[in-house]
């Protein structure tokens, strides 16, 4: 029965390939829009029959030409789709748009079936949902909750069930704080990796076009579809995002501290957050505590700093025009925009970079940073009485985000004690969209908190891209190790963990520090642990350039016949050191060790 079907892309390609028609689906998306009785979702569907034709246009059921075949999606009403009205919520600046915006135009390439244009915060500007001269969406879990924004629209579609994906924009928590409050995913990828072509701005220079899905697999799998790199956009960056392998073993995880934490009384919300963590505990998480601080001073900047001027410039003209043409909470925050000179924009970006530098240190170690994706919720009603308090507090953990140019994806978890839905955000660097995906495929599994992720496991690519090369690493550079970071600065990602063929004999070196463990092909021998990373082939000579006498890159063979590159080490180096092979790898081998020596070895390392 197609009225109890997930539209999740595994699920629908599952039924494709047995023979459901998506002529089916699409008439099924049209329904459940008339079931919601919500009228606040879309602000304009495309005509039922105009989308069918779309449907027999796609050819053959042919997902790995077309990855996104036959699956419906939406897009917030500031992404143009040709012939139909672009608003950004406000009808005095609606125009009807002549062409699809680039990552539309991409996505129906893939196979992607557009049925309409959602509602949102006008103009981009607001993370409650009900900043609207149209009727606001409904929260799709719990009515009396603000259906957050900007993109509320897109969340709530998506959480209803009626598409598969749906687009939003991201500037301030857009694309998080909504997935938050609807219980479902929501992507923001690295800025500039999708095209902005064909998108209203809000923020130009901190805008980005994000996904949502319900599931972390699924939202990435459409980022993979749509990163394409585009010309025309002068803030583009070419970013390939690989494939999804598993997380590492162990990956550090920074935290708010308990100093720096702030929930604004929502012991609820304190709970989840602090239940998160267990579970990346679980997944192998080691957490550090950071003092969030300059994280919050960098969030303050975004409103109360010269970059609400870019949204200014936007709409100036309207605003001397028209100025009630827009909505009063959205002409209140952007006429404070005006007030600011260039000296204040230079000013604000000399503060920004002081506290970029002083935060790099802090993001740079650890592997990713889990945040609350908001820090309490609000009720339509808390939001009227007070709407720009509320929307200040939704974005105490989103608003620095993209000031930092850091990627990010909320993920759902366990529902808190009272019911609300729970929501954490995992962050890193910018182009290390994988990273995160990775680590929130695993967490959504782990809670097993929707009914796609608990069906469908996701893949774990174990293969390097055609641009990268496998690196087979068994000592300090393994994950959660010191030396790791050498790795991932360089773009490196995890693939696999695995042991060597019953061939080799681990040593721990002489001298120091460091101290190093050493690999050497000796048979009989034994099979010793160690991790398979991917490294990017144009920063492979970078990698190498640093490796020490007697330790070199050579040809390993693992317990499965497989050969890649990886560390050994030359004979003569082992002379007066210490065999460690019964441990069976560096990792254990340091556990066993004494507290104190244990530390002392780490510490060697780094």
């Amino acid at each position: 029965m197609l009225q109890n079907r997930a539209f999740d892309i595994k699920s629908l390609h599952a039924a494709y390939a047995r023979g459901l028609k998506p002529a089916a689906v699409i008439s099924e998306a049209y329904r459940r829009v008339d079931a919601t009785g919500d009228p606040g979702i879309f602000l304009h569907l495309i005509a039922h029959d105009a989308v069918q034709a779309a449907v027999s246009g796609l050819g053959p059921f042919d997902p790995a030409m077309k990855p996104l075949w036959g699956i419906p999606f939406a897009v917030k009403d500031n992404i143009d789709a040709a012939g139909a009205p672009t608003t950004a919520a406000c009808p005095a600046y609606a125009y009807t748009a002549e062409r699809d915006a680039f990552v539309v135009e991409t996505l129906r390439r893939a196979g992607a079936i557009l049925i309409g244009k959602t509602n949102l915060d006008q103009f981009a500007t607001g993370l409650v949902g009900l900043r609207t001269p149209y009727p606001a969406p409904r929260n799709a879990l719990d009515p009396a909750l603000a259906p957050g924004g900007s993109s509320s629209g897109s969340a709530v579609a998506v959480a209803r069930d009626i598409v598969s994906f749906a687009l939003g924009t991201d500037t301030a928590g857009s694309g998080r704080v909504p997935a938050a409050l609807n219980g479902v995913v929501g992507l923001k990828p690295t800025l500039g990796a999708l095209s902005n072509t064909g998108v209203v701005p809000a923020c130009r220079t901190l805008d980005t076009v994000s996904v949502f899905a319900h599931t972390a697999e699924d939202a990435y799998a459409v980022f993979r579809a749509a990163a394409a790199f585009d010309a025309e956009d002068p803030y583009a960056r070419r970013i390939a995002p690989h494939p999804l392998a598993s997380p590492p073993p162990v990956f550090r995880v920074g935290v708010p501290d308990a100093a720096t934490r702030t929930f604004f009384g929502d012991e609820a919300q304190a709970a989840s957050f602090a239940s998160s963590l267990r579970l990346l505990a679980v997944l192998g998480g080691e957490i550090v505590e950071i003092d969030f601080t300059p994280f919050y001073q960098v969030a303050e900047m975004l409103y109360d700093g010269p970059w609400i001027a870019e949204r200014y410039a936007v709409v100036e003209d309207l605003l001397r025009r028209a100025p009630e043409a827009i909505h009063p909470v959205t002409r209140q925050v952007i006429e404070a925009g005006g007030r600011f000179s260039a000296a204040d924009a230079f000013r604000g970006l000399y503060r920004l970079q002081a506290l970029k530098r002083r935060l790099a240190p802090l993001i740079e170690g650890v592997d990713l940073i889990c945040v609350p994706t908001a820090p309490t919720y609000y009720t339509v009603a808390d939001v009227e009485a007070d709407p720009i308090g509320t929307n200040s507090r939704l974005g105490v953990y989103t608003n620095f985000v993209n000031l930092l140019d850091l990627c990010a994806i909320a993920v759902p978890v366990a529902r808190r004690s009272d019911g609300r839905p729970g929501s954490v955000t995992l962050l890193a660097p910018a182009g290390q969209d994988a990273r995160i995906a990775a680590v929130a495929c695993a967490l959504q599994q782990q809670g097993g908190k929707t009914r796609a992720a608990a069906e469908f496991p996701p893949p774990a690519a174990t293969h390097p891209a055609p641009d990268e090369i496998a690196l087979a690493v068994v000592g300090a550079h393994m994950s959660g190790l010191p030396l790791n970071h050498e790795l991932t600065r360089l773009g490196g990602r995890f693939l696999y963990a695995a042991r060597t063929a019953p061939a080799y004999r681990l040593f721990s070196l002489p001298g120091g520090p460091p101290s190093r463990p050493g690999l050497l092909r000796d048979e009989p021998g034994a099979a010793v642990a160690l991790e398979v990373w991917a490294l990017p082939a144009a920063r492979f000579g970078d990698f190498i350039r640093g490796i020490p006498r007697p330790l070199g890159i050579g040809t390993l063979t693992l317990e499965n016949g497989e050969e890649v590159k990886g560390f050994l080490c030359e004979s003569s180096g082992t002379a007066g050191a210490e065999d460690v092979t019964p441990h069976g790898g560096w990792r254990t081998y340091l556990k066993s060790l004494p507290t104190d020596r244990q530390r002392r070895k780490e510490s060697d390392n780094a």
